[in-house]
């Protein structure tokens, strides 16, 4: 979602020849070649089968797969997106062999240093030479950590841009259809971080949540293969109850149940600025949130991972149903555009 319009807007501006790599980190095909399909992504020119594993078994795969890769194609800049394990990998031998490194969704910040992310962000910025923060509290933090202010520009948010492109092309009726709920009458779930599935005990609280939220309406949850994994494992699929287990949504699919959803319940960034956007409620299942400007906007409230505080937020928030909302400053959809002008001036 967020390499797409990068390429998609540096295709039409011209000046650029672009590689794209395909770390695998994201392996499972309902996870990763549906969404190549859906945001008309190119074959990728290189694909390093990372795959899964621990946190150092990932990144060192990645690092070793990826030098390779950038000796041969021997680009000016590398852009890398994010803040999982393959983006600060590849940062690293990028900087080792001298090549630029552009940071997309740089900035961001949640000061936990326990979640494994924030510390790919921070190490990531650190070594970047263009800065590309979507919000301006990411300008804030990188000038708290000594960044050098000429390598940071805040351009806005690169997800905005596939959302706005693609919601029209999303058929909300058909993919309610498709899990047996309609259109503003459900709540969608979507669970994948370490800190919630990997937890026994913060797994069960959440599942008995999500069973106690769908006694007065649907719950819809697309399960990552990860949490499914950790559902089996303790058992957990009979502490459901009425909550519908359906196979992860493609991207057009999520964003259509997304779009028409009375609640969302997430622990995933992007949904948090997605929902922010489409004006739809999130309830974000975390202590923090390295996008405090979702909540800002009035449509995003963080909630501990209890069952009692989960179901009485929800009862709360879809009781007060769509509040007024602001969206972001330069979620405008044209964030590729500027990044690629910044690129082509330097």
């Amino acid at each position: 979602m967020k390499t797409a319009p990068l390429m998609r807007a540096m295709s039409q501006m011209g000046g650029f020849e672009q590689v794209l790599v395909h770390t695998g980190q994201h392996y499972d095909r309902a996870m990763s070649d549906v969404f190549f399909e859906e945001l008309g992504l190119p074959e990728p020119d290189a694909y390093l089968s990372v795959g899964s594993g621990t946190h150092a078994e990932q990144t060192a795969r990645a690092m070793q797969a990826f030098e390779p890769v950038l000796l041969q194609f021997a680009p000016d800049v590398i852009v890398v997106v994010g803040d999982v394990n393959s983006t600060l990998a590849c940062a690293i031998v990028a900087t080792k062999l001298g090549v630029k490194i552009a940071h997309v969704e740089a900035g961001l910040r949640s000061f936990d240093r326990t979640m494994p992310e924030e510390i790919n962000r921070i190490l990531t910025d650190q070594i970047a030479d263009y800065l590309f923060t979507p919000s301006r509290d990411g300008d804030v933090n990188l000038q708290k950590e000594g960044i050098d202010p000429k390598r940071v520009f805040f351009v806005g948010n690169v997800m905005i841009d596939t959302l706005i492109r693609l919601l029209p092309k999303t058929n909300p009726e058909r993919a309610t259809a498709a899990v047996g709920v309609k259109p503003h009458d459900f709540a969608l779930a979507t669970l994948h971080r370490p800190s919630n599935v990997d937890d026994p005990d913060t797994l069960t609280q959440i599942m008995k949540a999500m069973a106690e939220v769908a006694k007065k309406r649907p719950v819809v949850f697309p399960v990552h293969p990860r949490t499914r994994a950790r559902i089996d494992d303790l058992g957990l699929a009979s502490l459901s109850g009425d909550v519908k287990l359906v196979e992860p949504a493609g991207y057009l699919d999520f964003l259509a149940l997304e779009s028409v959803a009375s609640i969302v319940m997430t622990d995933s960034g992007g949904v948090q600025e997605e929902t922010a956007y489409l004006g739809v409620p999130c309830l974000t299942l975390r202590p923090n949130t390295e996008r405090p400007v979702t909540i800002e906007s009035g449509m995003n409230r963080l909630v501990a991972s209890k069952a009692s505080d989960i179901v009485s937020a929800v009862n709360t928030m879809v009781a007060q149903g769509k509040a007024k909302h602001t969206i972001p400053e330069l979620w405008d959809g044209h964030t590729s555009e500027r990044i690629a002008k910044i690129l082509l001036e330097q």
